[in-house]
């Protein structure tokens, strides 16, 4: 019998981002076949990102999504972007939502904006949802089967999918060095460290891409859908707007960097947003030794895609901390977010030390 208490579910609509839904719906109703009724609108949270509703109509559940407001480059939140890459990829890697519709037109509702089909599931957060238990086998069986995903993606046949076009070819792994290297300098505030050390050595030590492939680019548990009836199974993988073609390894050091397990310290503890630690889970070490030998890739230069997944960590951090402290958001829970980039760069040069 389904348990209906685990399933995710939107909330109320933050004031200030209400949906103008007569206008939205005006514009659906002829180009969704059988669409009907008024619909329940609601709003997901979390993400600091695009905004996310659903539609519960009578006859469909729906999602949309739309930029911010005051949103100014459409490449910041390229909403046909995002319909394009899970279009071409639904073919091939079933595990993304039904794109349904598209709207450049700004005179709807001032911004573009798409709407998929909703895949009903359980989304695991820090913690798993109140009244499901797994045992450390089921957990296992879990992560697992999150994991093959990504090797999955990571297989998928880009040239075949018309997706060749979704990045910018060889030298990924040069580029986001330099990339990310700039956007913590210009985010750096006074009481966070510099980071120079670890940016010179990754500059230094920055391999050949592996290959290339189709990447999702913030690939976590919480981007995960799963069955709530068999919950390792995955049902789909949301929030692909960072998605692009790289290294693949990169991709894995980038999830890597929020993967908190039960025997880290502390402070690193505080920071999970995953269900990471539970028993049956697999450990990082043991994620990239069973992830690189599915994809047969060779793990000697490991540290180098863990440093750098660590760093845009403390990057996109201190991004949102440079924003608390300029008095750009009042979040109190940005508060304390320097002493974390200060952790970060403590243990990407713990790392770089040990490779010595």
């Amino acid at each position: 019998m389904e348990n209906k208490s685990v399933i995710d579910v939107a909330g109320k609509v933050r004031s200030g981002e209400e949906l103008d839904i007569e206008a939205v719906d005006a514009w659906l109703k002829p180009r969704i076949d059988g669409l009907s009724g008024e619909p329940l609108v609601t709003q997901y949270s979390g993400g600091a990102s695009n905004w996310t509703y659903r539609l519960e109509y009578p006859s469909h559940d729906l999602i949309l999504r739309r930029p911010p407001k005051g949103t100014k480059a459409k490449s910041a939140h390229d909403m046909g972007r995002e319909y394009k890459v899970q279009s071409a990829l639904a073919p091939v890697f079933p595990f993304v939502p039904e794109m349904l519709a598209f709207c450049d037109d700004s005179s709807v509702i001032g911004c573009d904006f798409y709407v998929m089909r909703r895949i009903e599931g359980l989304i695991p957060r820090a913690n798993m949802p109140k009244g499901l238990e797994l045992s450390a086998a089921q957990t296992r069986d879990l992560c697992l089967s999150v994991v093959d995903k990504l090797v999955s993606l990571h297989q998928v046949d880009y040239h075949a999918a018309g997706l060749v076009s979704l990045g910018k070819g060889d030298g990924y792994c040069e580029r986001q060095v330099g990339g990310w290297s700039g956007r913590y300098q210009k985010s750096k505030t006074w009481n966070v460290p510099s980071f120079k050390k670890v940016m010179a050595w990754l500059a230094e030590n920055t391999p050949q891409d592996v290959r290339s492939c189709v990447i999702h680019n913030d690939f976590r548990f919480d981007n995960v859908v799963l069955n709530p009836q068999q919950p390792s199974e995955v049902l789909g993988i949301l929030d692909w707007e960072m998605a692009t073609l790289g290294d693949p390894l990169m991709d894995l050091g980038s999830a890597l960097a929020y993967w908190v397990q039960a025997d880290d310290d502390k402070l690193l503890r505080s920071t999970r947003r995953q269900p990471t630690h539970l028993p049956g889970m697999l450990s990082r070490d043991e994620v990239v030794s069973y992830y690189c030998e599915k994809m047969g890739l060779s793990t000697d230069k490991w540290a180098f895609y863990e440093v750098f997944g660590l760093f845009r960590l403390a990057v996109i951090i201190q991004q949102i901390y440079y924003r608390y402290y300029h008095k750009q958001t009042s979040n109190p829970a940005f508060k304390n977010f320097w002493l974390i980039v200060w952790y970060l760069d403590r243990r990407c040069q713990r790392i770089i030390r040990e490779q010595r």
